[in-house]
């Protein structure tokens, strides 16, 4: 199931999209010191890089430990400072026909 990207939605939120996501498997780990790692494809992500593997440990809202099942549904959210991005449509020094 494909969702939306979600672009910043007030000004000073950080620029950032999500994107949707698949658990496709739980990575037991090899040994019992390791957390388990849950393996996440990125729907929009290029074929070669859509493969994410975090520890499988989060917290529901009572703060309780929980861990993502094989098959759920994900959001994937990136983010970053205004001062590392750039419009994307500016001539930047990096483009050949500014040089």
């Amino acid at each position: 199931m494909k969702r939306p990207r979600k672009p910043a939605t007030e000004k000073n939120e950080k620029p950032s999209v999500t994107l949707s996501g698949t658990v496709e498997k739980v990575i037991p780990p090899p040994h019992p010191s390791i957390p388990e790692k849950a393996q996440i494809a990125v729907e929009e992500a290029d074929h070669m890089y859509r493969e994410l593997r975090i520890e499988n440990s989060l917290e529901d809202e009572n703060g309780n430990h929980v861990s993502l099942k094989p098959g759920a549904e994900v959001n994937v959210t990136i983010e970053a400072d205004s001062v590392n991005t750039a419009p994307q449509n500016s001539k930047s020094a990096t483009s050949p026909a500014s040089k």
